[in-house]
């Protein structure tokens, strides 16, 4: 199946830019879902400072809390689990991308600059690499500048604080690890990621 997929995207032309094509068709249609994601994670965040005055006031005892936030946000009605749920239902969708732009298929036969899509970083160590992992940097950079200015109080110092800055870089080392096209996957969708959420929390009230 994944096979015919990639046939059929190599057919079109370019395999570099069916792959990107191919990615934003994807990420267009899994757009209602992101829609519903940030609405969901900005009506917890509209809360959030009443479930800190909880927090506060219920210090370590996890159970009363617990309970004292559920009974928030059934007011509010609101899910604990807003914004994850959408998220969930995206995962099968990049499976099948992951799959064809990893899987042997005509459209890993395609080059971009010179280069094979099916090159590896470490058996190459071709230019074009370096190029992918420099732009990799600057999305996972814009992306944790974006998230540090959604908080709502001040980062504490911890490993969690530590591993959200961190965290974005690690598409930098997928993209070492994987073939060439799917780091032009990945540099696709993390860019649409941070440019739609960003305009989403911008224009959804």
């Amino acid at each position: 199946m994944f096979a015919d997929l990639g046939a059929a995207l190599a057919s079109f032309g370019t395999p570099a830019l069916a792959i990107v094509l191919f990615t934003i068709v994807v990420r267009l249609a899994l757009h209602p879902l992101y829609r519903a994601a940030v609405r969901g994670e900005k009506a917890k965040a509209e809360l959030a400072p009443e479930i800190q005055k909880l927090q506060k006031k219920y210090g370590k005892d996890l159970v009363r809390f617990s309970e004292e936030s559920q009974k928030v946000y059934k007011r509010n009605g609101v899910s604990m689990f807003a914004g994850m749920l959408p998220m969930l239902a995206t995962v099968p969708f990049f499976m099948v991308v992951y799959q064809v732009v990893t899987t042997p298929n005509p459209l890993l036969d395609g080059t971009i600059f010179g280069v094979s899509l099916s090159a590896h970083f470490m058996s190459s160590f071709a230019w074009v690499f370096f190029v992918l992992f420099g732009l990799l940097a600057v999305v996972a950079y814009l992306t944790v500048k974006w998230q540090q200015s959604r908080m709502t109080a001040p980062p504490q110092p911890g490993f969690m604080t530590g591993l959200v800055k961190v965290l974005p870089f690690g598409t930098i080392l997928v993209a070492a690890y994987l073939p060439l096209a799917a780091g032009l996957y990945l540099l696709t969708t993390t860019t649409w990621t941070i440019a739609e959420r960003a305009l989403l929390y911008r224009i959804l009230s």
